[in-house]
């Protein structure tokens, strides 16, 4: 079964994005893993330890109180039984709220992780900081940010943003096991300055391409031309009512001629109003050329 990684920190906007992981994976027939990520030396002064405790149990006493309180965050937003919601809680100690997020994202290999887009302690850089560039250049899938006081609406179309990188190709793919249980639309869209358009072979050629690696037929492709690439894709997702964005991100590569990059993207990770997920270019082909 598919599983949906779910980081919280306990935050008011964690909370949006615990419901929001929940009902989609409700609607995609996923389980919901939810993780909590903790340094327990910082617990010490709240176990309230007896001077005849000799050898406390100082990492287990954490872990326990770190998993209770996981637990009743969880039965408090979502519902008392977490076993028949098929959701599983699990609190995990690590100095760094990345490497926790990766270790327990390589063992179990979720479709994806939702956290908050913005939050409280370790969290709040996940999404709008540099830790995203570390959590995206380590996670083994994609990173789906979801906005404050997003509630979650029935996903019908999807626009994943490119500028037709070499691994687009794999990320669509992926993208896919989200859209097709969701019967969603796939709306690629892609933006080029007004100075250089795309004739109509040159997009029938790339709409053979995309239809000949990616198996899904609710797809289509929009091709913009604009001089103000972050302005008119707002736009673009309003016209198309897009409850979901994603982009590839990858590191700055130097090339100043390419549209999607970093300065973009993290333009759209501060524009918080549609839930964003980020693929990372390393983890796709680029063998379909």
């Amino acid at each position: 079964m598919k599983t949906i990684l779910n980081v919280t920190d306990y935050s008011e906007n964690s909370v949006a994005a615990l419901k929001y992981a929940h009902s989609l994976s409700k609607a995609i027939g996923a389980h919901l893993k939810v993780i909590h990520i903790f340094d327990y030396p910082t617990m010490l002064d709240g176990l309230s330890l007896k001077a005849q405790d000799a050898f406390p149990d100082i990492e287990g006493d954490a872990f326990r109180k770190h998993n209770l309180k996981l637990n009743n965050f969880c039965k408090e937003h979502l519902g008392t039984d977490l076993d028949k919601m098929n959701i599983t809680v699990e609190a995990i100690e690590d100095k760094s709220v990345v490497n926790g997020i990766i270790s327990i994202a390589n063992k179990i290999t979720p479709l994806l992780i939702t956290t908050g887009m913005k939050g409280g302690s370790a969290l709040r850089e996940i999404i709008m900081g540099n830790t995203t560039k570390h959590l995206l250049e380590q996670s083994p899938c994609p990173v789906l940010a979801i906005p404050e006081d997003t509630s979650y609406t029935q996903i019908k179309t999807i626009v994943y943003a490119t500028d037709f990188e070499e691994e687009d190709i794999d990320a669509i793919n992926k993208l896919t096991e989200i859209a097709e249980p969701l019967n969603a639309k796939i709306k690629i869209v892609h933006v080029s300055s007004l100075n250089k358009t795309i004739g109509i072979e040159e997009k029938k050629n790339i709409e053979d391409k995309i239809h000949k690696y990616i198996k899904y037929s609710n797809i289509e492709l929009d091709l913009l031309y604009s001089d103000d690439v972050f302005n008119d894709l707002k736009i673009y997702f309003g016209k198309t009512n897009a409850n979901l964005i994603a982009m590839l991100e990858r590191e700055n590569d130097g090339m100043s001629s390419k549209v999607f990059h970093r300065d973009l993207v993290k333009k759209m990770e501060s524009y918080g109003r549609i839930p964003l997920m980020s693929f990372n270019a390393n983890n796709y082909s680029i063998f379909h050329l």
